[in-house]
């Protein structure tokens, strides 16, 4: 029984692997990797590359062709059981003979949740769920807490120096980084549905938040590489609505969303802002500031997964303080900018006892800084 499972760790565990593939092109969709196994040879492999394409058990059941008869698939997320772009797995997978099926997790989509696997099994086909689980479910963490809180997974991400300061006190701030950690963060970027940053960011550095890498830099397959890099959704909190249309944002490839306030001057100027083809939406206020909270619902509506929060130190400490933050990724170079600098966070803590703590997840070198991934407690 124990080699039986061992067998099955170390096969969808490449299942794990292979998804990890459409990790800059699957959004909104999971990424998923399926292998087919028969006669304890790999007869077929499959990996979902991009939305509206083939599912990676079709993907798989392709390359498999008649071995898939009596063979059995391991598939990282339970095979979907509705029409969307493409038709249901399940169909496919009934249709092919498979006898057995191994589930790393089940697909917390309401249009799924268990049907999958039920109608697998209505069918005659054994299913075996939870193998590699906790693997799969952070494979897809952002997929999933959408899904389950209907919130998408929100980092934030911070460059600073070595005594936590993130620019000068004149707001000066390019670079503190080196040139590996910002291409890192590129590649953040590229991982990410939506990147959120503040109009005091916006107007003290005109960034274009945008993916400056095309796929060939980003290390994916050949088949990808002629394709377009997809662009994150640039959201930009401007609760005066007050950004000027010849923003750097507007001019990159890609779309962005101005997040404000329901008023008067505001609405005057979503006006001149539609017509320069610029998205405006209205939220609630809490204290005339965009609730957060409202955005975040939002934006998980709009399928994002996974958002970038690269802001200030308002509307970074904002987050913190209202507890809607999942991680903290913080690369720290080997600078002291001293007490004058701004630092990471607008986050007044009074005592010892009302901070926030975090737990270290990673920590790496890249090039002369050093990444830490931080998280703080949550039941998820």
């Amino acid at each position: 029984m124990e080699q039986y499972l061992n067998d099955h760790h170390q096969i969808m565990s490449r299942a794990i692997e292979l998804a990890r593939r459409g990790v800059f092109t699957v959004s909104p969709n999971p990424m998923v990797g399926c292998v087919i196994m028969a006669d304890n040879r790999v007869v077929g492999e499959g990996w979902h590359v991009q939305a509206g394409s083939d599912h990676a058990e079709i993907a798989a059941l392709r390359e498999a062709g008649d071995k898939a008869l009596g063979a059995c698939a391991y598939v990282t997320l339970e095979p979907c059981v509705h029409h969307g772009r493409t038709g249901p797995c399940v169909d496919a997978i009934i249709k092919s003979g498979l006898s057995h099926v191994v589930v790393a997790c089940t697909d917390p989509n309401p249009k799924v949740a268990g049907a999958g696997v039920t109608a697998l099994r209505d069918a005659g086909i054994e299913v075996t769920v939870g193998i590699l689980e906790q693997q799969a479910r952070d494979l897809n963490r952002g997929f999933i807490k959408r899904h389950e809180f209907g919130t998408p997974w929100v980092t934030i991400k911070s460059a600073t120096s070595l005594d936590g300061r993130t620019a000068m006190s004149s707001g000066e701030s390019k670079w503190i980084t080196s040139p590996p950690a910002r291409a890192d963060v590129q590649k953040m970027r590229a991982k990410s549905c939506a990147v959120i940053t503040g109009i005091g960011t916006q107007k003290l550095d005109n960034p274009s938040l945008d993916v400056r890498l095309d796929y060939q830099q980003l290390g994916l397959a050949e088949a990808l590489m002629d394709l377009p890099t997809r662009q994150p959704l640039r959201v930009v909190v401007d609760s005066k609505c007050q950004i000027a249309t010849g923003a750097k944002i507007f001019e990159r490839p890609g779309q962005t969303l101005i997040a404000t306030t329901d008023g008067v001057s505001q609405r005057k100027r979503a006006d001149v802002l539609r017509s320069a083809r610029v998205e405006t939406h209205f939220f609630p206020g809490i204290d005339e500031k965009v609730d957060l909270e409202s955005l975040l619902g939002h934006l998980a509506e709009r399928g994002c997964n996974n958002v970038m929060v690269e802001a200030g130190a308002v509307l970074a400490g904002a987050f913190v303080q209202q507890g809607l933050l999942d991680e903290i990724i913080l690369y720290c170079a080997p600078k002291l900018f001293g007490s004058n600098a701004r630092p990471m966070f607008d986050l007044p803590i009074d005592t010892i006892d009302a901070h926030l703590a975090l737990t270290v997840v990673e920590m790496c070198k890249i090039g002369e800084d050093i990444r830490v991934t931080l998280r703080p407690d949550k039941d998820y």
